[in-house]
Parts: structure tokens; sequence; C-alpha cells
């Protein structure tokens, strides 16, 4: 063998011997090099909107020097970002609203590692490419199409790059382009959420009911309608005159129009409603009376106290103010028969695969109202923070 030749044997068996030393050292990088060979494999920096303190909309600010997120954990999943959408929970976040309560999960779940959340990404769902898979992912693989919600605790999706886990997101409905895809994981598990994990509907028993919506025209309350219509639930719903027509279109049967009517009056001369969904929070109080007694008729909020009283009263004061309330609900509830609850946006994977096979269907259609680039970001989260809603608004990233 040549001087050449041994030279070179005993580079390689040095260069094998290091990458198993490696590997022994730090087991936890092994899943880094699962990447394609898109440019994330590459790149360790990418374009992002941040806040770097909590205010209006002065504070959104592109960065193109953030950190790509990488895999610390055996269930998550890196997803390149194709669309993404701006809820009123991102207006709402960027001005700190739950940051108390937020903060204490992300603390939980190891996210605020610096003692700081900021620079923070706001943002909640997506629609997008997989990237790269951690070692337990068993139902994806690199290049699947995906959409999802994320978790508050999570830093969010208005940038280049995400991570979620394996659980917060299906793969994407074949029929539906990206920005389609990008405006309803958030809705649909905040519904999901509201009418079937707490409120107890299910597709099996909804028929025939008497669903009352607020803000039939928004981003929840169009995705609720349409789905409580595929479930065969008779729809009532309030929205301004020019959505009228809309909220009719996606399944309402009757439409309450506040601009020329008296929401309060109408709705008593429809008492009787199984179930109410409040997406705008209001007192439950105020719609007990429209709902059946000792029917098991329910009335659900996704406007919670808790958050709001946390920031307000701390930790502590918050949770207690909060548990009070609910005591007093549920005493009303047991009086007349009627059950008040509230629910909050809950990631939720195996949902959004149940929404797609009905969006394959034809029975659910996203309802984009306006698409921005990714450059127009600022531009997004004021038109949501101005309201009256027709659907949803989103961002083509990619």
């Amino acid at each position: 063998m040549s001087t050449l030749c041994r030279f070179c044997a005993r580079k390689l068996r040095r260069n094998v011997f290091k990458a198993s030393l490696h590997r022994i050292m730090f087991p936890s990088l092994l899943h880094r090099n699962r990447f394609t060979t898109d440019t994330s494999s590459v790149l360790s920096e990418m374009s992002a909107w941040q806040i770097h303190q909590y205010g209006g909309n002065e504070e959104l600010s592109l960065s193109t020097t953030s950190r790509v997120p990488y895999i610390d954990h055996p269930n998550d999943i890196v997803v390149k970002v194709h669309a993404a959408s701006v809820n009123p929970i991102d207006v709402h976040m960027r001005s700190g609203y739950g940051q108390v309560a937020i903060n204490l999960l992300r603390k939980q779940c190891g996210r605020l590692r610096t003692g700081s959340e900021f620079p923070l990404i706001l943002g909640r769902d997506f629609a997008g490419v997989v990237m790269e898979t951690g070692q337990n992912v068993k139902t994806l693989t690199v290049g699947d199409e995906v959409w999802g919600a994320l978790g508050a605790h999570r830093q969010g999706t208005h940038a280049q790059y995400t991570i979620t886990s394996e659980t917060e997101v299906s793969k994407k409905p074949e029929s539906l382009s990206h920005v389609q895809a990008a405006a309803v994981p958030y809705v649909a598990a905040t519904v999901w959420a509201a009418l079937c994990s707490v409120g107890g509907l299910r597709e099996n028993s909804t028929t025939g009911k008497r669903v009352f919506i607020t803000a039939g025209s928004g981003g929840v309350g169009s995705f609720a309608i349409q789905l409580l219509k595929t479930w065969g639930a008779d729809v009532t719903t309030t929205c301004s005159t020019d959505a009228v027509n809309f909220v009719r279109e996606l399944g309402a049967s009757v439409v309450i129009d506040y601009k020329t009517q008296n929401v309060f009056d109408e709705l008593n001369n429809l008492k009787g409603f199984d179930f109410v969904f409040d997406t705008l929070g209001g007192d439950a109080s105020v719609y007990a009376d429209i709902l059946k007694k000792w029917g098991n008729a329910t009335y659900v909020s996704i406007k919670p106290p808790l958050l709001l009283n946390t920031d307000k009263l701390g930790l502590v004061g918050g949770v207690l103010k909060t548990v009070g309330s609910l005591g007093c609900n549920a005493l009303q509830g047991f009086c007349d028969g009627r059950n008040i609850r509230w629910a909050l946006f809950m990631p939720n994977g195996k949902a959004l695969g149940k929404v797609a096979k009905l969006v394959e269907q034809g029975h659910i259609n996203p309802v984009v109202e306006k698409v921005f680039t990714f450059e127009e970001v600022p531009s997004a989260f004021e038109k949501v923070a101005n309201g009256h809603a027709r659907g949803k608004t989103v961002i083509q990233i990619l």
C-alpha cells in the first residue's frame, strides 16, 4: 500500500472515530441532520416579524437574522411556512394580553430560557411543508404538506420557519392552496374546543339542535356555521347589514342584522336554544334567558376571564377571581338546568384531520377575506384590529 493510501486510511479511521464520539457525547443533536436539501439545511437565519416589547403596531419589526428553530424534542417538527394568518388573538398578544399565564406556561414547557419572552414572534396558524422531524415522529415525513395551529407558549408563525409538535398538525387537504389552508387551523381548533371538547356536541348528536352564534361573519363564526350546518343544526347568528347574505350562504337559517334590528328583542322571540356559542365574550347572564330550561342547554364563551384576570391581579389573585366566577356560573346552571362554560383554544391535530376530510368532501370551505404579502404584516394586523371581518386575513409568506 502506498504512503498516500496509508495516510488516507488513517484519516478515514480518525474521522469515523470522531463521528462516533460526537454521537455518544451529543445524542440530542442527531435529529438535526434530517433536513432536506432545502436552504433551511444550510441557513441558520431567517426572516421573521417580531416584537421586543408589548404595545401597538409600531412594535412590529421585520428581522432578517432570526434564528431558524431547531428540534429539541423528539415529537417536534420544523415546518417551512408558506402562509399564515392574523387572528384577533395575535393582535391582543401583541398588546400583552395573557402574558402572566402564558409566560408561566412557557417556563413549564422550557420555552422561556433567557428570562424574557422577547423577541417574540406572533401568529398561531399556518400551512407549509415539513422540513425536519424528531426521532419519535411517526405520522409525518419530510416533504409532507401540513396545516396546524401552535400553542400560545411557542414562538409564532409569522416567520419563514416554525417549530411545532406532531400532535398540533395534520396533513393539509390536497384541494386547498397554502393560502386557503392557512385560514382554517386556528378557528377550527377554537370551534372544536368550544363545541365539542367543552360543549359536548358531536357529529351524531347535533341534528335538529337550535344553536345561536354571535358574530357569524368573523373567522370563528363563519367556520362554526359551516361545521354545525354540516352536522344538521339549525343555526341563528348576528352580523351587520352588508354580511347578511354572506352568512346565509354559509348555512345560517336565521340572521339578525344588528345594524337594523334589536338583537335581544329578536332573540327573546326565538327562545329555546339548545346551545349558545359566544365568540365575543359577553356577559353570560345576558344570554341565559334564551337557553332552554331543564334541557341540558349550554352556553360557551371563548373569551374566559382567566387571562385578563391574571394580567390585572397577578397569578394568584387572577386565579382566585376566576375560580369564584366559575363557582357562580356553576351555581346558576345548577339552579335552572343550564350549563355556563368557558373554552380556550387548544391545538388539536386530530380535530384538524377530521376537518380536512370535511374540506375534501366539500362541506367546509375556507373563508379568506384578504391576502397580504409578508412585507405587509403590520397592515394585516391593522386590518384585524379594526374588526368587522368577513372571514380570515392571510399572509402569503412563500
